[in-house]
């Protein structure tokens, strides 16, 4: 713990602005091109998962505290070395922060989509789709592709954006190493399938518990900046209120019930994931997706993103002065309650 309270407000400037340096690397270079940490890190769990692997929830908890608990700990052996070193802590949370964002390849995927389905080339769009969701394109037509970009869009603003970002303002480099652990590993496990009915459950719940917030977060963002897109907030907020529970996830549906008030659009249908077909509730009013929602889609996501970025990093540097005024509320607290036990 830092010494004294330069130290502490030193150290609140370098975790908000290694968020934000982070972030900005990110918006600049887009995600790692060779060796991307998250691919290893995969690669490290399917291993783990080969050797605990028994189709049972005790085996897939034991899974997931070892695979998160890793990240954690080596997070948490990185902030307690860098806990006098401001700089070094500004380096280290804004390569993690980085390496854990994916909101400028998201962003890059779906308008590249958006652009092949305006130019009526759907082969194109179709090969491009696997990168964003592991929905079935074969069969998909322009307006169903423009639906399941729009829908990764808004899902994914939260999981690969605002998420990390407010868990990093939170619990620092363990944070933001946490979260992208955790989300990882409901992508590889927590899906429903035979093999990982039982064994991904703990993922899958870890993931949706790492998520009520941000996605909430998200969702709020979306209306806020519906206007900005040709949309309107009211539209936005009445979307996100009537149809945000009605999705099987529980916070997919935020984003999404938001993003489709915004745009003006409606979303959900028939959804084929190779053999599993599942049908989702609409969410929205208005008419299905067309790709110039696409492009719309993408420029909100990034406004989402940048207000998420100003929110967590000024959370994260305002720190000590939340903890001084904790500090004086208390005081002041007790101060009152002493008088009015003398005056008894």
């Amino acid at each position: 713990m830092p010494q004294n309270s330069a130290d502490a407000w030193r150290l609140a400037a370098a975790n908000g602005a290694g968020l934000a340096l982070g972030a900005l690397l990110d918006a600049l270079l887009g995600d790692p091109r060779r060796g991307h940490p998250v691919a290893g890190f995969g690669r490290l769990a399917a291993r783990l998962e080969r050797v605990v692997y028994q189709p049972t929830r005790r085996a897939g908890l034991a899974y997931a505290a070892l695979a998160v608990g890793a990240p954690v700990a080596v997070g948490a052996a990185v902030s307690l070395a860098t806990r006098r070193r401001p700089v070094a802590r500004t380096v280290a949370v804004a390569l993690t922060t980085w390496t854990v964002l994916g909101g400028t390849s998201l962003r890059g995927e779906a308008t590249a989509i958006g652009a092949a389905l305006e130019s009526g080339d759907l082969p194109t769009a179709r090969a491009l789709l696997p990168r964003l969701c592991g929905r079935d394109p074969s069969t998909l037509d322009g307006g169903e592709l423009a639906r399941a970009t729009v829908e990764s869009l808004a899902e994914n603003t939260s999981d690969a954006v605002v998420a990390p970002l407010c868990w990093g303002a939170v619990a620092g480099l363990p944070g933001l190493l946490a979260y992208r652990a955790i989300n990882t590993l409901d992508a590889m496990v927590g899906h429903r399938s035979l093999r990982y009915e039982r064994f991904g459950t703990a993922a899958a719940r870890l993931d949706d518990l790492a998520n009520l917030a941000p996605s909430r977060l998200s969702a709020a963002l979306t209306v806020l900046f519906a206007d900005r897109v040709g949309g309107s907030r009211r539209h936005a907020l009445a979307g996100w209120l009537r149809y945000g529970l009605r999705h099987p996830s529980p916070n997919a549906g935020q984003c999404e019930a938001a993003m489709a008030g915004a745009l003006d659009v409606r979303l959900g249908g028939r959804n084929v994931y190779g053999e599993r077909v599942e049908e989702r509730p609409q969410l929205g009013d208005g008419p299905r997706p067309v790709p110039a929602d696409v492009r719309r889609a993408a420029h909100l996501s990034g406004l989402v993103g940048l207000a998420a970025v100003a929110l967590t990093a000024g959370h994260a540097a305002a720190r000590p002065a939340r903890r001084a005024l904790l500090r004086r509320a208390a005081a002041l607290l007790s101060a009152r309650r002493d008088r009015r036990e003398a005056s008894s």
